[in-house]
């Protein structure tokens, strides 16, 4: 069982006279009535980060990972609280100093307030960060529509790259395509931005946290619709670009391996003119990377102008059986 199937079985119903829940099909809840939106998040090391050598790199990717849930919505984020668990080494005095400069760093960026939490003791190092701010209205997943455009922000696969490296599992020679790939991992460039402008295209909206795919797919949902991407016209950076053509590697391997927390969302083509002009002005990468329709019964993948037909990584799920 996944993480969506335990969730559509055991918890979906608890929620049923609970609109602010979004029936459980967002990663937020909205209240409507009082304007609050929260998202919550648990990152756990060996799976969310590898380990906690790098702490304050470590709290600076946990805090952007968990603003970003409200960014993609429209939402600014005011208020976060951590929860943390951990062993003394966890808690040493060199770890919180890191810690702490590393928040303070990120509070001066994003203009949030940390605003409580919890410690407690743990043989893993632990963090479940919530994050809390005010809007009257959200841009929700579920909401695409027939013919809809598919845009993204920025670059996707940098990151990935970047946990290759830290995982040995690849290794580059050069020291500053080394280092700017794993700071990618640990500090993706969210879109904060643009998040404020969202409602004034996106029928809906995500942030890439499992990989393009599997994110895309959450986005449609229920909307009984499927998508047809330019495998080509995904944006990659010019040093991912480089290395794929210098390996001859696959890029399909690397765009949707997830923790690029980048804006997926969705618009009428009628804004096509708009959108560009708008990220344009406020100097934000925007790239139309695919159209929804109800006219193909399976997702489709384009490269070349040829159907995509051998199998491909569709994202992180976590699995529990």
């Amino acid at each position: 069982m996944n993480e969506f199937a335990l969730i559509q079985k055991y918890f979906k119903k608890l929620t049923y006279n609970n609109p602010s829940a979004l029936n459980l099909n967002d990663d937020v809840f909205f209240d409507k009535k009082n304007n609050i939106v929260v998202s919550s998040d648990t990152y756990v090391e060996g799976v969310h980060f590898i380990n906690f050598r790098n702490p304050d790199l470590v709290i600076k990717k946990i805090v952007r990972s968990s603003i970003s849930d409200l960014y993609c919505k429209g939402v600014k984020p005011k208020f976060i609280f951590i929860c943390a668990s951990g062993n003394k080494l966890t808690f040493s005095k060199k770890n919180l100093d890191l810690v702490y400069k590393g928040l303070k760093q990120e509070q001066k960026k994003y203009k949030f307030k940390l605003s409580g939490g919890d410690t407690t003791k743990s043989n893993k190092t632990i963090f479940t960060i919530t994050s809390l701010g005010y809007s009257k209205k959200i841009v929700q997943r579920n909401k695409c529509k027939n013919n809809d455009d598919i845009y993204v922000t920025g670059n996707l696969g940098d990151s990935y790259l970047g946990l290759l490296l830290l995982k040995k599992r690849l290794f580059l020679r050069n020291t500053k395509q080394r280092v700017y790939f794993i700071q990618k991992y640990y500090m993706p460039d969210l879109p904060a931005k643009i998040s404020s402008k969202l409602f004034k295209f996106a029928n809906s909206s995500i942030d890439i946290s499992d990989g393009l795919l599997a994110d895309l797919n959450k986005l449609i949902n229920t909307s009984k619709l499927y998508f047809r991407l330019d495998l080509e016209k995904i944006p990659i950076s010019s040093k991912l670009n480089t290395y794929l053509i210098k390996t001859k590697k696959k890029k399909i391997n690397f765009i949707s391996k997830g923790d690029d927390y980048q804006i997926l969302f969705t618009s009428s083509k009628s804004n096509r003119g708009y959108i560009k002009s708008m990220f344009k002005q406020m100097n934000q990468k925007v790239t139309l990377i695919g159209t929804l329709t109800n006219e193909i019964k399976s997702n489709q993948i384009i490269h070349n102008k040829k159907l995509l037909k051998h199998r491909y990584n569709e994202g992180y799920t976590h699995n529990f059986s």
